[in-house]
């Protein structure tokens, strides 16, 4: 015989686990403090380098700490500009980033597009490989990627700069979940008008998949442009550092720098990530969430 259903009241006694207005409010104030300690535990760090790009070396070893400097001093950006070749310094951060992203972007499209779209042997393999290279720390390669460049004769050139990063897995993994979760139905469309799957891509796929490509790109552009340990290693002249690189020569080895100057400095390098960020963040978030709610 068919189990007794239970009637409707008993059913819901048993399903629902009400909270009172206490523990909501309680649980409420506890995720706003939370998110209130992580904002500042980021911008406080960043709200202290900004004031400190305005101050005399005195007043950022003053102590208790002073957020606000008794005279703004802009001439610490003009310093920091000309004590060294920022302009090159940031030409080539511009060019790298531009062209690494670029890279990164279309390797992890086109790679990603092959494993959900296409049919070929052992694509489960590749796929497999993609994921272990995502346990690769990048200090593993350096050694063999510094050697290969080296004997390509591309040390201190643009090309060794950016071609080792030329691809990278996360993106890849990150677009082959996005292109998962578009709708069946309108790609099945596509093939039945005899879409190609240039056309698809381009017309189809990714206007779908536009905040995932969004999130893509600013990690991509956000890691291209901050890069320190490999253009380190591959440049020797002024002419091909990068920003972060050469925001070392601001410092005096002897430990006198003048730390208005260098803090000046720092903030030209995050400036330009941060207004791509804050432009792109709305993309960012749907890109995040993509796939997580099915309607």
């Amino acid at each position: 015989m068919a189990q007794e259903a239970l009637p409707p009241p008993a059913r819901a006694a048993r399903l629902t686990i009400r909270r009172t207005p206490v523990t909501r409010v309680a649980a409420r104030a506890l995720g706003y403090l939370g998110m209130a300690g992580a904002v500042a535990l980021i911008g406080l760090p960043l709200l202290w380098m900004a004031g400190a790009s305005l101050k005399t070396r005195q007043e950022i070893y003053t102590l208790p700490v002073a957020w606000l400097p008794e005279t703004f001093r802009w001439e610490n950006y003009r310093d920091a500009w000309t004590a060294v070749p920022f302009e090159r310094f940031f030409i080539n951060s511009v060019i790298t980033t531009v062209g690494g992203s670029g890279l990164e972007l279309i390797n992890g499209v086109l790679t990603a597009y092959a494993l959900v779209f296409l049919r070929f042997p052992r694509k489960n393999l590749v796929f497999l490989t993609v994921l272990a290279a995502l346990m690769v720390p990048v200090q593993i390669t350096i050694i063999p990627n510094y050697v290969l460049v080296a004997d390509l004769g591309w040390v201190n050139t643009y090309q060794g700069i950016i071609i080792p990063g030329a691809a990278v897995a996360f993106g890849t993994f990150l677009m082959r979940q996005q292109f998962l979760a578009l709708p069946r139905e309108v790609i099945e469309a596509a093939r039945i008008d005899g879409a190609g799957h240039l056309r698809m891509l381009w017309q189809i796929v990714l206007p779908m998949s536009r905040p995932a490509l969004a999130t893509f790109a600013l990690i991509s552009i956000v890691a291209k442009w901050n890069e320190y340990l490999w253009p380190l290693l591959v440049t020797n002249t002024a002419d091909r550092m990068t920003l972060p690189v050469g925001l070392t020569q601001l410092q005096d080895s002897e430990g006198s720098s003048e730390w208005g100057v260098v803090m000046a400095g720092a903030v030209l390098v995050i400036a330009p990530v941060l207004a791509i960020f804050l432009w792109a963040q709305r993309h960012i978030v749907e890109g995040l969430t993509a796939g997580s709610i099915k309607g």
